[in-house]
């Protein structure tokens, strides 16, 4: 049964015994002694590694930072038989517009190609017409620089990018044409 520790304290009072004055003291000795404290350095391998990262860090921004610099400062020089080329972008902002509108849908249309080797013959016949129109468009930005700008030359600029995009759409819809061919001739023959 249980009982209250005060009564068994005023039962058993003869038997107290009274601690020492410096019993705190010394017991905390003997706990120091028994479990000594980890004495902790100011530069544990955490903060050297977390010091050599930044140093690392700071020194390759301070690199690249200074390599830019002097990157841009330096000459190029341009081999002579190099054909200067004037673009759309050349000549003013609002045709600048309407060459990158034309590029972007360009390339946005050719990245949505979907390749396989069913379509190879028909992809590798509209890359190779699109290699004759972009030579085409280089020559005639060459023309542009030589001459002074001329409105037949803007217009076929124009116009170039025009029917490149145009024949991107036409592989899209004829790989589109052979992709649901190629479905119904599969399921005809799975019946």
């Amino acid at each position: 049964m249980a009982r209250d520790i005060r009564e068994l304290f005023k039962d058993n009072g003869s038997n107290y015994e009274k601690m020492a004055k410096n019993h705190e003291t010394r017991f905390l000795d003997k706990l120091e002694t028994a479990l000594p404290k980890a004495k902790h350095s100011k530069f544990n391998s955490m903060h050297i590694a977390a010091s050599l990262v930044f140093l690392m860090s700071l020194g390759f921004g301070a690199y690249t930072y200074l390599y830019s610099k002097t990157e841009s400062t330096t000459v190029v020089s341009v081999p002579i038989n190099k054909l200067e080329t004037k673009t759309l972008g050349d000549i003013s902002p609002g045709l600048k517009k309407v060459e990158d509108y034309y590029l972007a849908s360009i390339n946005l249309q050719l990245s949505k190609v979907k390749y396989t080797p069913e379509t190879k013959d028909v992809f590798d016949g509209y890359l190779k017409r699109l290699e004759e129109l972009d030579k085409e468009y280089k020559r005639l930005s060459i023309d542009l620089a030589k001459s002074k700008t001329s409105e037949l030359t803007v217009n076929a600029l124009i116009d170039n990018l025009k029917l490149r995009l145009n024949l991107m759409y036409r592989l899209q819809s004829q790989l589109k044409e052979l992709d649901i061919s190629d479905n119904q001739t599969e399921k005809e023959q799975s019946i």
